[in-house]
């Protein structure tokens, strides 16, 4: 694991936090965490930006996750990710890609953990996802949740950036974040998770016959 400043998307934060401290202790650097399992607030954004300037003889590596950061937050944090502080290194925690702002991704490289909680996708198999199979998916899953709806669409992208059956570019990632953004906000579940799964249909790399 590495220390350096970076984004690291992962489901399972407690041992993310725990592998950076244990790399942290073991390079002598100073280690804070701000972890929020529900948003990241404007106020937690601030006590992080507190402690970047913090003047620090040492190396200090700053962890901030939480299930959402919204764009105000983001934007907040965009100036210190662009100009760190002396010996500071900021790793920033989400749940999904598909959470990241495109400002915020253009600055930082990408870590994607293997140890994320994989979701069941036996019912939909994204190296041969077909328009019919997306909509037999979605009926299967009946009244189906906001949350159970985000889960999906997380693991669906994740799974299918896995694959590597699939052509994703920044204008991908931002559709995927606005249909997460727009469960938040109340759309249906249901119209939500069949555009996104027939955005990724159109993004799957065409066989050669």
């Amino acid at each position: 694991m590495q220390t350096h400043s970076q984004i690291i998307v992962s489901s399972n934060f407690e041992k993310t936090r725990q592998e950076i401290a244990h790399r942290c202790e073991q390079e002598g650097k100073l280690f804070f965490a701000l972890l929020k399992e529900g948003n990241f607030l404007v106020q937690d954004a601030e006590e992080a930006l507190e402690k970047a300037y913090l003047a620090s003889e040492k190396e200090q590596v700053i962890l901030l996750g939480a299930e959402r950061f919204s764009e105000v937050v983001q934007n907040k944090l965009l100036k210190v990710i662009e100009e760190p502080p002396p010996r500071k290194s900021f790793i920033l925690l989400f749940r999904s890609r598909a959470e990241i702002l495109p400002t915020i991704r253009s600055r930082l490289p990408i870590t994607q953990l293997d140890h994320q909680q994989r979701q069941n996708f036996d019912e939909l198999d994204l190296a041969s996802l077909t328009i019919e199979k997306v909509y037999a998916f979605v009926q299967s899953k009946g009244r189906l949740g906001a949350d159970e709806a985000k889960r999906i669409v997380e693991g669906a992208v994740s799974e299918a950036l896995k694959c590597g059956e699939y052509r994703f570019d920044e204008r991908s990632f931002d559709l995927f974040r606005d249909a997460v953004r727009a469960l938040d906000m109340g759309s249906p579940p249901a119209f939500v998770l069949t555009a996104v799964l027939l955005k990724l249909l159109a993004k799957k790399r065409k066989k050669n016959r």
